[in-house]
């Protein structure tokens, strides 16, 4: 069950609009790096999680509701950002400047160049659920395993795409409101990428958590292979570091660099079969009295 309260989570605001900024926010909200991905990532993590501990499924449903105020903010702004957009081509020399902006010259102030015309004509200057080329989010970079371990590792990895993308916005900013907003979001990115590894230390660390799933025995696995860190190139030299010498990260192995050879034999497939739409070379030769020839 959820609540709702009508204010937003940090202030946003904006002084000098500018409607091709807010076709940049629209990363942060339906980007592969955006607030759309996290929040959904972390709902079903929370409504998918097992075991006798729901202290990490309320924990994950506290971060994923407050993503949800994330793309608020994120939305607010761009409709900020997009009222001073011209209805059409022809107000304030539109044309003019957008055929300044391809051209590179400088960003005229309240023009719309670069702006997702999807954001005038299907929201009324408002945003959606796309990315800054208008890019619907599919939810196909929803991670959601099963495995604790697992999830947290991913949400590492979505919390620092999403600081990298924030930063770049706060670099592409000008107006002090909207660099006001990303710090905040940066701060928040910062705090969860701390989260999510603080849960990996709460369930034993590294040691106890790796190699994921933890409840896979390592003896059933080709354990020569395990550590080994392969090395593919012609001329055996590998770029040597902690990943190649030393402890594994889980401490149940020791890296070793390895020139690879190929263990296995040269595929052999069968011949075509008559029906594939294949070359009649490819196929085996016909089998006597009309009979189909066998497949190997």
């Amino acid at each position: 069950m959820y609540y709702h309260d009508s204010r937003l989570q940090h202030p946003v605001r904006v002084t000098e609009p500018d409607p091709a900024f807010a076709r940049s926010l629209q990363q942060a909200i339906g980007g592969v790096e955006g607030e759309i991905r996290v929040c959904m990532q972390y709902f079903f993590q929370a409504w998918n999680a097992r075991g006798p501990d729901n202290r990490y499924r309320d924990m994950l449903l506290n971060t994923a509701t407050e993503e949800i105020s994330h793309i608020e903010m994120l939305a607010t702004a761009v409709a900020l950002n997009l009222e001073v957009a011209p209805a059409h081509l022809q107000e304030e020399g539109v044309k003019d400047k957008l055929v300044g902006a391809v051209m590179g010259g400088e960003r005229p102030r309240a023009a719309i160049e670069g702006m997702i015309h999807k954001q005038m004509l299907s929201a009324g200057l408002g945003a959606m659920p796309i990315d800054s080329d208008g890019v619907p989010f599919d939810m196909s970079h929803i991670y959601a395993s099963g495995n604790l371990a697992a999830d947290m590792t991913a949400n590492v990895a979505a919390e620092s795409t999403g600081r990298v993308l924030a930063v770049r916005l706060y670099n592409q900013a000008h107006d002090e409101g909207m660099r006001d907003m990303l710090s905040f979001l940066i701060a928040r990115d910062t705090m969860h990428q701390n989260q999510w590894l603080a849960v990996i230390e709460d369930l034993g660390g590294f040691e106890s958590q790796f190699p994921i799933p933890n409840s896979f025995p390592q003896a059933s696995e080709k354990g020569d292979f395990s550590y080994k860190y392969f090395v593919t190139s012609t001329d055996g030299n590998y770029p040597a570091g902690r990943w190649s010498d030393g402890p594994s990260i889980d401490g149940k192995g020791q890296f070793e660099p390895t020139r690879v050879e190929p263990m296995g034999d040269e595929p052999v497939l069968g011949p075509a079969r008559p029906d594939s739409g294949a070359q009649k070379e490819q196929m085996a030769p016909s089998a006597p009295d009309g009979e189909r020839a066998p497949q190997s």
